[in-house]
Formats: C-alpha cells, structure tokens, sequence
C-alpha cells in the first residue's frame, strides 16, 4: 500500500492553534500521530511524507522516525533542511527528494511539498500530491481545489494520519464542504 501525509510539525506548538490542530500540546500531537500511524501503517507499506516533519522538535528525531512504521521516503519541505545535515536521521529514509513521480497502483503521481499549478503530465491524467498550505483558505488553496487530480496530503485535513490516494480524493471533497469552497 502506498500512503502519503504532509506537514506533521511534530514538536510545532503553534502548529497547534494556527492549525487549529485538536491537541492541548506537542507531546498530545505526536501520540496521537504515532498512533494513527502505526494503527494503519504495516511494515511494507510505502509512506512519502511531503514535507516539515520536525519544528523546533527538542527530542530525538531519530529515535521518532523509528517509531513510524513502514518504509518511508521524504519529499523535502521549508522545514527540513536542518534535517537533511542530520545523517543518522536521513539514513533511515528508502529516498530523499525535492520532487518525485511514481506510480501508484496504475495512476502517475507527481509529489512535491509545494502545490504545482501545472505538474507533469497533469493534461494526461496524471495526480499531483503536495503539502505545504496546511488547512489555510486562500487564493492558493482555492487554485488548487479547483484542480480534479490535485491532493493535499496535510495532516490536518486527512485525520493526522497517513492516507491513500483514495482517502486524499475524499478528504479534500469533505474540506471543500466543510469550508464551503466555491469550485
């Protein structure tokens, strides 16, 4: 299975109220995202998470990632740079990209922590994953659900947890209600 999430901010304390994130602190947020996780997510299941993984995050990093389940690959967001000079914490990431294509059960999908306006083969049918916007509404947010095959994989929006495509595909149609986006 192939699950995608973006923007955890683990250790982010306003994360919490810009997000308006459900949790009273960083540590209530990072169980409840380490459960979520390890309650979905088997050992072979590939897990891109776009971006921001850490904010400020006191602890240590590489014992959190250890914690996740499954093989996972980082699609590097604003907030990872510092992570990427921490070699035993990116050792433990299948890949490490600015950009990515895969193939997800048949269907081309083009990841990158920022949204695209015209990803690769976007009039070929192919998906667009991104983070980076969180739950905000804005003329970006509103491009971008506009966009039938454009996803984002923020765990604000998607239960704190990893998702499918197919739970991305409903979980924007449930934010687009919520938020009485005009599309």
């Amino acid at each position: 299975m192939i699950y995608y999430i973006a923007d955890l901010h683990i250790g982010h304390k306003n994360a919490i109220s810009f997000d308006n994130r459900p949790f009273r602190d960083v540590k209530q947020m990072e169980k409840v995202i380490l459960n979520n996780w390890n309650n979905k997510v088997l050992p072979n299941d590939d897990v891109y998470i776009l971006g921001d993984v850490f904010y400020h995050y006191p602890d240590n990093k590489r014992q959190f990632i250890m914690k996740l389940s499954g093989r996972l690959h980082l699609i590097i967001g604003n907030h990872d740079r510092g992570l990427l000079v921490e070699s035993s914490v990116i050792s433990l990431f299948e890949s490490v990209d600015m950009i990515k294509r895969l193939d997800d059960n048949g269907r081309v999908v083009i990841l990158c922590h920022y949204p695209i306006a015209d990803w690769d083969q976007k009039y070929r049918g192919s998906y667009h994953v991104y983070g980076h916007v969180h739950s905000n509404v804005n003329e970006t947010t509103r491009f971008m659900m506009k966009q039938e095959r454009a996803f984002n994989a923020g765990c604000m929006i998607n239960g704190y947890a990893p998702c499918t495509l197919e739970e991305l595909e409903e979980n924007k149609a449930k934010f687009i209600d919520d938020k009485h986006i005009p599309i």
